[in-house]
């Protein structure tokens, strides 16, 4: 991992994990007795960093079985923390014998790490690329083999969402969720879905935070020095596009709402920033679309992977993220800009409304209407929350920290491992977070800026919404 500047912004967002000061809710004597191995598929290290590091001041012994992408340092020379790089190099630009081999000896490590392994618990964050295999074949042989299961689904049905579903997918996700001693997912609809597309039984299934990204850096480094780094004109309205680009994620919707509101007024600047993935001949549409906005310098490409340290350039120079999203389950975009501050317009699919309070962390639109997009951009541009964005990014901040800080998840998760090690224990629920009182923060001196290149169970979804707008209740102006 990238170095981590250690100034006052790193720390606001770093300090609810700080392994020296976690207030992790386990007592040592239980924890002492829980050994797990976190099985990653070598890839999402925000997440394995999240969870890792919030479950290390716990007390547990944690074998992590990672690759080159999600290596860092905080996961070498702890107590009880052993890091297998059971896969190395994944460069996509090699041969096919070469991917054939490395793949299998990735299997074949892993397969007799199985087999040895003390940790009785295993907890897959993500397959490998062998979805099919990984969701039988390998989960019945760590049955097998003794170990209690325990599976985070990010994504209950990721082919449904994609338009590819199939029956065979369907069928191997039932029994890969069927195999799981427990299951943890991140919404209320997430659950119903498990429960009544795939029987999942109730009480095996715990929605759990979607942990905030704490694994970028995040400096001093000012909105206005981010810009001017981008080359942006400070008073241009800069609205950002973050993350892999696919076809569900509704990019078209936004081009067409972006041109809408700047048919009328050319201080709006779009910034596209992450990969193509999968998607060659949407992506040339895309391009071909917008090649004329590009070359007036309207819109600005990025199409390329961001790294870590590049982060929060791009979160700081936009004034708002926009998510025009077409289907989805949550969104760690939508997460890792309310860690910079950055009001959120998300399309009201899946459980992203449930994370934006109206007016005071962002707005919620219309989906597949580029209609409705664009009024909604040109009503957060009208708002007090655009007028008044320095001081409400503090406040954004520290509301989604308070509710989806690693520790709130690390309880849950350590509920989850005790209780599968003493049979007949009923899992506790998770605490809810505190209601959040903006705290005064101190004044931060500005970044040096610097060059940036180019059985069959059923459940009720709830809804936070009465929580979250008694948390932001409106102030008297």
């Amino acid at each position: 991992m990238k170095h981590v500047e250690k100034s006052m912004g790193a720390d606001l967002i770093r300090k609810p994990q700080d392994p020296g000061k976690s207030s992790h809710p386990t007592s040592s004597t239980a924890a002492d007795k829980v050994a797990v191995t976190l099985l990653t598929g070598g890839s999402d290290k925000p997440y394995v960093f999240g969870l890792a590091t919030s479950l290390i001041p716990g007390g547990l012994v944690l074998d992590l079985i990672g690759s080159d992408d999600v290596d860092c340092p905080e996961f070498h020379n702890q107590p009880g923390v052993n890091f297998f790089k059971l896969r190395g190099d994944q460069r996509p630009d090699v041969n096919l014998t070469t991917k054939i081999l490395r793949t299998a000896e990735y299997y074949s490590k892993l397969i007799r790490y199985a087999a040895t392994a003390k940790p009785q618990i295993f907890h897959i964050l993500w397959n490998n690329r062998f979805e099919v295999f990984d969701r039988t074949l390998l989960m019945l042989y760590y049955r097998l083999v003794g170990k209690k299961l325990v599976l985070t689904v990010h994504n209950v049905n990721a082919d449904r969402r994609d338009s590819k579903d199939t029956f065979l997918n369907r069928f191997t996700l039932r029994i890969q969720y069927r195999l799981a001693d427990h299951i943890f997912v991140h919404t209320e609809k997430m659950k119903v879905e498990l429960l009544e597309e795939f029987s999942v039984c109730e009480s095996r299934v715990t929605v759990i935070p979607f942990g905030i990204n704490n694994a970028v850096p995040n400096t001093d480094l000012t909105p206005a020095d981010a810009k001017h780094r981008l080359g942006i004109p400070r008073d241009d309205r800069t609205i950002l596009f973050f993350g892999r680009i696919t076809p569900y994620k509704g990019l078209e919707y936004l081009l067409s709402g972006f041109r809408q509101i700047t048919a009328d007024c050319g201080k709006y600047r779009l910034i596209i920033a992450g990969r193509p993935d999968n998607c060659e001949e949407y992506w040339r549409t895309i391009q071909e679309d917008i090649r004329h906005d590009v070359q007036n310098g309207r819109i600005s490409i990025k199409a390329e992977f961001i790294p870590d340290r590049d982060v929060e350039v791009y979160f700081k120079a936009a004034d708002v993220l926009v998510l025009p999203y077409k289907d989805i389950y949550q969104s760690g975009v939508l997460f890792l800009a309310h860690s910079f501050g950055l009001p959120v317009l998300a399309a009201d699919v899946g459980s992203l409304k449930d994370d934006i309070v109206d007016g005071k962390t962002g707005f919620v639109f219309k989906p597949e209407d580029s209609g409705d997009l664009a009024k909604t951009i040109e009503r957060y541009f009208a708002s007090d929350l655009y007028a008044d964005l320095s001081n409400r990014r503090l406040e954004i901040r520290e509301y989604a920290i308070e509710r989806h800080s690693w520790d709130l998840v690390s309880r849950s998760t350590v509920s989850a491992y005790t209780a599968l090690l003493q049979t007949g224990k009923e899992l506790p629920q998770r605490d809810e977070p505190k209601q959040f009182t903006p705290p005064e923060l101190p004044i931060r001196k500005d970044a040096e800026s610097q060059p940036l290149l180019q059985a069959p169970c059923t459940s009720a979804s709830h809804s936070a919404a009465a929580t979250r707008n008694e948390v932001f209740a409106p102030e008297p102006r």
